[in-house]
């Protein structure tokens, strides 16, 4: 059985990215390193790797979401905190929303309101 996930994001500037982050989901990282700075949250691992050369694009393929109470809101915070529009909130039926944001270094941050998923 699956108790827990991690999501990694790769940036060029580890410095600003943790700083960006801390801000983004108002919590401060419990693992602060050169190579790796590591975040709880709501106990999932959020975790920022350096890389030294940024490429030209980045893969949309895979998308996590993060649980939000209200989309709209956590979106235009993002959006205010230097995020760039991905994807629009909107609903996905019943009363899912979704929406996502590029952050500064174009890694895809989705977010979600999903009152059917409850943790264990």
């Amino acid at each position: 059985m699956f108790r827990s996930a991690d999501l990694f994001y790769r940036v060029s500037d580890l410095k600003a990215a943790t700083a960006w982050y801390t801000k983004a989901f108002q919590v401060t990282p419990y693992f602060n390193e050169s190579f790796y700075v590591g975040f709880n949250i709501a106990g999932y691992e959020l975790g920022l790797i350096p890389e030294e050369k940024a490429p030209e694009t980045k893969a949309e393929s895979v998308m996590t979401y993060w649980g939000v109470s209200d989309v709209e809101k956590e979106y235009q915070r993002f959006i205010d905190l230097g995020a760039k529009h991905c994807e629009k909130p909107h609903n996905v039926g019943g009363e899912i929303v979704v929406g996502a944001v590029k952050d500064p270094w174009d890694n895809v941050v989705g977010i979600i309101y999903n009152p059917e998923f409850k943790l264990p």
